[in-house]
């Protein structure tokens, strides 16, 4: 079965969105979900639940992108 997976990058304020990765986000949380609308949501409540809950919004931000993967991917 496909699934897709969730990433959450947190990236510093003085870095621009088009330019948020992986290679730069100072956080990066993954989580395999079933479709893409999971890619959207249920990750507020791992983010709210972490340490890094404290600068978003004030030093950092989130950027979310949604990855599809095979079964056994």
């Amino acid at each position: 079965m496909n699934g897709f997976l969730a990433v959450v990058l947190i990236c510093a304020n003085t870095v621009p969105v088009q330019d948020c990765e992986e290679a730069n986000a100072t956080d990066v949380f993954k989580t395999r979900v079933a479709s893409e609308i999971g890619c959207a949501t249920g990750w507020q409540e791992i983010i709210a639940r972490s340490e890094v809950r404290a600068g978003i919004g004030q030093t950092a931000y989130l950027k979310t992108q949604c990855r599809r993967v095979r079964a056994g991917g």
